[in-house]
This record gives C-alpha cells, sequence and structure tokens, in this order.
C-alpha cells in the first residue's frame, strides 16, 4: 500500500469515527473507521505507526471536541486534540511493534483480541493521565443505539469498547481474506464479528423498580448563547431557574426532590441574601428539597463545586463536592503559563478543589418514609468510571448528572456528555437525569432508554417518576479489575512484544 493511501486511510478514518458520535451518531461507522485504521498500519514500522495513528487521533478529536473551541478559543482547542492525539499515536506504535514482533505469527485468530486490548489500554490510559485524564471520545460512547452498549452492564467503557475494536478488526480482517482468497477466514470474521455486536442483548438489563420511586421535578432555565459572557450571567441563571419552578409547579404532580442544574445558583444562597431567597423560594414553591449547582468558597487553597441539597425552610440539608474537577478550566495548572496560550484561564479567579467523599447525598422522601439515596455526578465527572462506579456502590439508587453546558454554543459536546450519562444508567442499572442549565437535559431509564429529554438553549422543565433500584452490576462490582485490567494487560503484551523484537535486534 503506498504512502499517500495509508495517509488517507488513516485521516479520514478519524473524521468517520467522530461521526459515530453525537450528533451524528452513526453508531457502525466505529466499525468502519476502526478498520481503516487497521488497514492503514498492515506492514509498516513503528514510526510511522506513530505517525498515522496522531494523524488519526488528530482528525478525530479535532471535530470532536470542537465545543473547546468555542469555550475558550483555537489555541487551547488545537493544544487539546494535539496533545490528546498523542494516546492514538502510542497506541499505532504499540500495535506495530506487537505485529512485527512475531507474537502473533501463526496466531491469526488473536489479531483482532490483541488489537482491541491494545486501543482499550492507551483509552484507559488516556483516562487517567495527564491531570486526571480525559476519556471524551471513547468508542463506547458512541455505541448507545448499539446492542453492544448493553455489555457495559458487565464490564463498563472498558468492555464495550474493546468488543466494539475487535468486531470490527474481524470485519476489516474478513475484506483481506476475501482478497488472498481465504475463505475460512472471510467467513469466520463476519461470523463472529456479528455475535459479538449482538451479544448485548443476552445481557439482563432491568428497569424495574426495586426499591420504590422517587418523583422528580427538573429544570433548565436557560440562557442566551452567549459563549464565555455566560460566566458573568450568574444572577440571571438562577432567577432563570426559579421561573422555571414557577412553570413547572403549574402542572406536575407531587416532588419528591427539585433539581437544579450545575452552577444554577453560583452565588452561595448561605453567604449571599438574594441567591437565599431565590432559592428558598423555589423549594417551597416545589415544597420539596432542591438539589442545585453552587460554589462553596469554604475550602482550603480554592472552592468547591458543590451539588447541594436545600430545604424549603433555608438551609443545607447535605452537599456533595465534586471529585474530579476539569484542568484549565475549574482549575489551571501552571497557570503563568498556561496564560501565554490564552487568557481565558483568568476568567477562573478562584480554583476548583476536589472533593473527597463519594457523590451520594440523603434525601427524605416523606412518602416512602425513609431516606432515598441519590447519587450526584457533576458535568465532567460523568466521563470518569471510578467517579460513577463509587456513587453506584455507596448506595445510590437513583443518579443525577449536574451540567453547565452554556458557554459551548451549538455544539455537540451536551449530547456527547448525553451519551456518556446512557452509558452509565446501564452500566450501575440505575435511572440518570442530565439536568442542564441549557440543555440538553434528559430522563434515561436503567437500560439506557432516553424517556425524555430538552432541546438545546430552551427554557423547559420535565417532570419523572423513576424506579430506585439497589443491585450492584458486575460492572459496578467487579469495575476497578475491568478498570486496572485492561491497563495490565495490554501492558504486559506490549512488553513481551518489545522483548521479542530486542530480542531478535541483538540475537539474544
Amino acid at each position: 500500500m503506498s504512502t499517500l493511501r495509508r495517509i488517507l486511510l488513516a485521516g479520514a478514518g478519524g473524521v468517520v469515527l467522530n461521526l459515530a458520535h453525537p450528533d451524528a451518531s452513526w453508531w457502525p461507522l466505529a466499525l468502519v473507521s476502526l478498520g481503516m485504521l487497521w488497514w492503514a498500519l498492515d506492514g509498516i514500522t513503528a514510526r510511522a505507526g506513530f505517525a498515522l495513528g496522531w494523524l488519526f487521533g488528530v482528525a478525530f478529536l479535532a471535530p470532536h471536541v470542537w465545543w473547546a473551541y468555542m469555550a475558550v478559543g483555537p489555541v487551547p482547542w488545537v493544544a487539546l486534540f494535539v496533545v490528546e492525539g498523542l494516546a492514538f499515536a502510542l497506541f499505532a506504535a504499540s500495535w506495530v511493534h506487537v505485529e512485527r514482533s512475531g507474537l502473533l505469527a501463526e496466531r491469526w485468530w488473536a489479531q483482532a483480541p490483541t488489537f482491541a486490548l491494545l486501543w482499550v489500554g492507551w483509552e484507559q490510559v488516556r483516562s487517567m493521565v495527564p491531570f486526571g485524564g480525559f476519556p471524551w471520545g471513547r468508542v463506547a460512547f458512541s455505541q448507545l443505539d448499539a446492542p453492544v452498549a448493553h455489555l457495559a452492564w458487565v464490564g463498563g467503557a472498558p468492555l464495550v469498547s474493546f468488543v466494539t475494536v475487535c468486531a470490527a478488526v474481524l470485519l476489516a480482517g474478513a475484506l483481506v481474506a476475501i482478497r488472498e482468497r481465504l475463505p475460512l477466514h472471510a467467513a469466520a470474521g463476519p461470523f463472529v464479528a456479528v455475535v459479538l455486536l449482538l451479544i448485548g442483548f443476552a445481557v439482563p438489563l432491568d428497569n424495574r423498580a426495586e426499591t420504590g420511586t422517587i418523583q422528580l421535578g427538573i429544570v433548565q432555565g436557560n440562557l442566551p448563547n452567549l459563549g464565555l459572557e455566560a460566566f458573568a450571567q450568574a444572577r440571571e441563571v438562577t432567577d432563570n431557574h426559579l421561573a422555571g419552578t414557577e412553570e413547572l409547579v403549574e402542572w406536575a404532580p407531587d416532588m419528591d426532590l427539585l433539581v437544579w442544574p450545575e452552577n444554577s445558583a453560583d452565588f452561595d444562597p448561605r453567604t449571599d441574601e438574594r441567591s437565599y431567597d431565590t432559592v428558598t423560594a423555589a423549594a417551597r414553591l416545589a415544597q420539596a428539597p432542591l438539589l442545585m449547582g453552587a460554589n462553596d468558597y469554604s475550602a482550603e487553597g480554592g472552592r468547591y463545586n458543590a451539588g447541594l441539597l436545600w430545604s424549603p425552610d433555608g438551609g443545607v440539608l447535605d452537599q456533595y463536592n465534586k471529585q474530579q474537577p476539569a484542568p484549565f478550566a475549574e482549575y489551571i495548572p501552571f497557570r503563568e503559563v498556561a496564560r501565554m496560550f490564552s487568557e481565558a484561564v483568568d476568567l477562573v479567579h478562584t480554583d476548583v478543589v476536589p472533593g473527597d467523599e463519594p457523590g451520594v447525598i440523603d434525601v427524605d422522601v416523606d412518602r416512602l418514609e425513609r431516606d432515598v439515596a441519590v447519587g450526584v455526578v457533576i458535568c465532567f465527572e460523568v466521563a470518569y468510571d471510578p467517579v460513577v462506579r463509587e456513587s453506584a456502590a455507596e448506595g445510590a439508587e437513583v443518579l443525577i448528572v449536574q451540567t453547565n453546558n452554556a458557554n459551548f454554543g451549538e455544539t455537540a459536546e451536551s449530547t456527547q456528555q448525553l451519551s456518556m450519562s446512557r452509558l452509565r444508567a446501564i452500566e450501575t442499572g440505575r435511572a440518570t437525569i442530565q439536568a442542564s442549565t441549557v440543555g440538553v437535559s434528559a430522563v434515561i431509564a436503567p437500560d439506557g432508554r432516553i424517556l425524555d429529554s430538552t432541546g438545546l438553549f430552551t427554557a423547559e422543565q420535565m417532570y419523572a417518576a423513576v424506579p430506585l433500584r439497589d443491585t450492584l452490576t458486575p460492572a459496578v462490582k467487579y469495575g476497578q479489575w475491568w478498570e486496572w485490567g485492561f491497563v495490565v494487560l495490554p501492558a504486559l503484551v506490549l512488553g513481551r512484544a518489545l522483548m521479542l523484537r530486542w530480542q531478535e535486534r541483538y540475537e539474544w
């Protein structure tokens, strides 16, 4: 294959992978994309593989994280996709080393699972480092409308990605087998791929209530599409959510909990009189406690991005502090250096510091005559496996993802986040609410189906009586094994391949 053809395959493959994700959401294109990359990497050197993998990653991430351009401008956007593209480059180089080591010689059946194992290994690594990682754009997040998504109940995002990538290589390999007139391989590959893609139907997803139901009112107060100017609209945001609550109570039945999104009350109602009056009025209208997003400046060395449970009588009933603040957005590492690339860093006057408690708050539900454990996830945390898994493991019976998408414009950021929330619903077996300031907000069943949703940059309200569940899924019970297994096993395979190549080079 010519160098130009490989470059075209890798670059086009990255673009195609983005089309598998929201907003296009053509999930089968993930199979096409990964097959294109596999073809492009066949029979080349590790250096060439590194370059082609980086090209693939950049071509995928540049449009995928376009929302970063809308939020903070061109330089941070370019820095994000250029740096994160290195994970794809390292994956491609790793695969070439394994392929050229002879480790898979006479093991044609191991090619697809090994390629998939290495892919997921590097997905896991970039989800952890640097600065806590950036899990955006994992293959699993493109598959929520495919049967394979059901496997999240068993093994979370890593297993969904693994099976999808494995199926993609099997299909691509079948085309090669047809060209090389290997009928057995040509028939076996598609058969196994189809089985893998459909095996999710065998997973016993359950939407039934196990510990009752909880009645939720969800308010999306909305703001004009102002980009970074949204940061200056804190009063308006809170007022809009009060107005939305007034509309909601006119038609909604009784509520057990009123839900507002992240940053819906940025002025802490414990210290700001106007904010106190507004949020207390909303809780009294709903005749229920209010879960809202607020800033808490009591943190040592910074502030907490908090989810406050507010009483109709005025006062905090419970609180969750975001554990995984977003680097260069909520806190600024190397601020002086970062400022040289974008003055937007100075919009973050006080860094968010991480909380150290699981995302679970207790809501007293009179109707059930008990406290309900509600899992709280704030914004980008929904992309991080351990944060969400910990909430369910600590007893959460329903999940609420509070988010603020006001400064991302008319991009796919919110719907990308929604696909993650859907996967978390399946993974944990919990009904999940995504509550956004400007959209998209949604009510998601435990099997990942969207039951209700709002538009983007609209003022809307939703009401939902969702099931409460306490059964722990395999993905929650054994999540650490899946998480670290897909790091350790690829590392062992790559280590063995590098050793074989070293021995061959020096004839040991």
